[in-house]
């Protein structure tokens, strides 16, 4: 699974419509907080593997997650625990954790509690495919350290620069934006909040 296809499956039909049933919210709920939230959310994972204090256990995170069985989402999410979700969100954003769930809240026109289920239910799901593609790539590395350093390098390709595509608009299904990404092809302008046009930039990034 290359990272185009690992995002597609991230933002399925079949994936929102999983988080909405176990969520209560709506699909279209569903949709825009993880539009609004996925830029932060990947680059909290770059930040994971980044780190010399947390690389290490977050490539342990991965391999671990990469044990899940995804390849049915709706019984996936019938089993997906909010509780280790939301302690996944904990560890990728950090202590911008509330004022991220505030943001995109409020772009979602949700209630934060809302914004921050919607995100639990997807953190595993998130984790559980990007440790599938780190142990894919990590399988021959003789010691824990040559497969964090590995986990680190395939992380750090997620923002690499590289020249903004425009497939988001298909993968979501509302149509694709490049108010920003079309003059910004080297890194993504977040300083304003995040929102569609940042998710294409990352997007962009991740489509090689």
């Amino acid at each position: 699974m290359d990272l185009s296809s690992l995002m597609n499956v991230f933002l399925s039909q079949q994936s929102q419509q999983g988080i909405s049933t176990a969520t209560g919210s709506s699909s279209s709920d569903v949709t825009s907080i993880l539009a609004s939230a996925l830029p932060s959310l990947l680059a909290g994972a770059n930040k994971q593997s980044q780190q010399t204090s947390t690389a290490t256990s977050f490539a342990k995170a991965l391999a671990s997650h990469a044990q899940d069985d995804t390849s049915n989402l709706s019984s996936f999410y019938n089993n997906v625990d909010l509780n280790d979700g939301a302690k996944i969100i904990q560890h990728l954003l950090g202590n911008k954790t509330n004022a991220t769930i505030k943001t995109v809240a409020n772009q979602a026109g949700v209630t934060q509690s809302q914004a921050g289920n919607v995100l639990a239910a997807a953190a595993p799901l998130l984790l559980s495919l990007l440790g599938q593609q780190t142990t894919a790539q990590t399988k021959t590395a003789a010691t824990q350290k040559a497969k964090t350093a590995q986990t680190t390098n395939l992380m750090s390709s997620l923002l690499s620069n590289v020249d903004v595509g425009s497939l988001i608009g298909t993968m979501l299904g509302s149509g694709s934006s490049s108010k920003k990404s079309s003059s910004k092809k080297s890194g993504v302008d977040l300083s304003d909040g995040l929102d569609i046009g940042d998710v294409v930039g990352i997007m962009g990034k991740l489509i090689k």
